[in-house]
């Protein structure tokens, strides 16, 4: 079989299919993006394989494994593969480019498929997505905008993706609302390396010569970890501040976090974690609203007491250019008028 050129991250969008020939659990953590599962062998079979070169050496290891690879291969070639043309182009990768994708890819070109393996596997494309990270945000000409907890920011990011506008929706990409409250229901958070995929395969459609709103946000998201060269990005970027009214902010919030009266006691249970801060007596106060579901005092005095003071402080200190903050005051935050809001933060950039 002739010798053929490396196949590098940069060529992935050339192929008809990317293979992740990992297992189900590697793939769950993360992967490439399009790639779809077919594991040369699973995650019991990969703990097998490794118990044996532990125990008993190479040799064993191989000559067991080798059977589950080609018994999981001809799977796929009767499921998964059965009705591919024979110009199908798929290009294969595993861990670090090395036996078990390696395995696949002489399988597919017997098949008589121009099958590729990627240089470097998986931990290629975390290389090149760290390095896509910290070469584009700097670049990125971030407008950042601002506003008290419960001034719908993120439904006008939605907003103005709608409209055309670039968006960079972080707690979109990290599953969370970015709050003590932040946790969705049945919504569950990225890995780590996950959100870094999302994050740079959304970066690299950017035109860098237009602006990209994005919410303010702190270090972290939920479990999720900001990159330190995005915080610093968006920390020296123009702010754009969302004046709401208290009223309203509250209504929204209301409306946001509704599910929140689902289940009282898991709610409550959020609070302790702030005794040290607030008291107990003032926790006390809102884990009983929470237990008997009375969202309005709750959210009310949560917002005064915590939210506010907590805004006012971050704001100051972490975004350089906030002297220098445009305002735009919301006529309300129901559907008309964050569709307004979405059009003024359009016509001032």
């Amino acid at each position: 079989m002739s010798p053929r050129n490396p196949t590098l991250v940069t060529d992935r969008h050339a192929f008809d299919c990317i293979i992740d020939a990992r297992s189900p659990s590697e793939y769950a953590l993360d992967h490439i993006p399009g790639a779809i599962n077919c594991p040369v062998l699973d995650d019991e079979e990969r703990r097998i394989v490794g118990t044996l070169y532990k125990q008993e050496g190479a040799f064993e290891a191989r000559r067991v494994g080798g059977a589950m690879v080609a018994a999981n291969l001809a799977r796929h070639l009767r499921e998964r593969f059965a009705d591919m043309p024979q110009n199908w182009r798929p290009l294969v990768y595993c861990w670090r480019g090395g036996m078990r994708s390696g395995s696949m890819v002489t399988w597919w070109r017997m098949v008589g498929w121009d099958a590729q393996q990627l240089t470097g596997g998986y931990k290629r494309w975390r290389q090149h997505a760290i390095a896509q990270i910290e070469a584009i945000c700097p670049r990125l000409p971030l407008q950042v905008i601002s506003g008290a907890t419960g001034s719908a920011k993120t439904r006008v990011l939605h907003a103005l993706a709608e409209r055309g506008a670039q968006v960079l929706d972080l707690e979109g990409l990290a599953g969370h609302k970015g709050s003590l409250l932040g946790a969705v229901p049945g919504v569950e958070q990225p890995s780590q390396k996950a959100f870094e995929t999302q994050l740079v395969t959304q970066l690299e459609t950017f035109d860098l010569t237009r602006p990209v709103f994005v919410e303010a946000e702190s270090r972290k998201i939920g479990r999720i970890a900001l990159p330190t060269v995005l915080v610093e990005r968006m920390r020296a970027s123009p702010c754009i501040e969302i004046e709401a009214s208290a009223d309203d902010r509250l209504a929204f919030l209301l409306r946001d976090y509704a599910y929140l009266g689902d289940n009282g006691p898991a709610l409550a249970r959020r609070f302790e974690p702030m005794t040290a801060l607030h008291g107990k007596e003032v926790i006390a106060r809102w884990q009983g609203w929470a237990l008997r579901t009375e969202l309005p005092p709750l959210f009310a005095e949560l917002t005064a007491l915590h939210y506010d003071p907590l805004y006012a402080r971050s704001q100051t200190q972490h975004f350089h250019r906030w002297p220098e903050r445009r305002a735009v005051q919301a006529q309300g935050l129901d559907e008309a008028g964050i569709a307004r809001l979405a059009e003024q933060l359009m016509g001032m950039v």
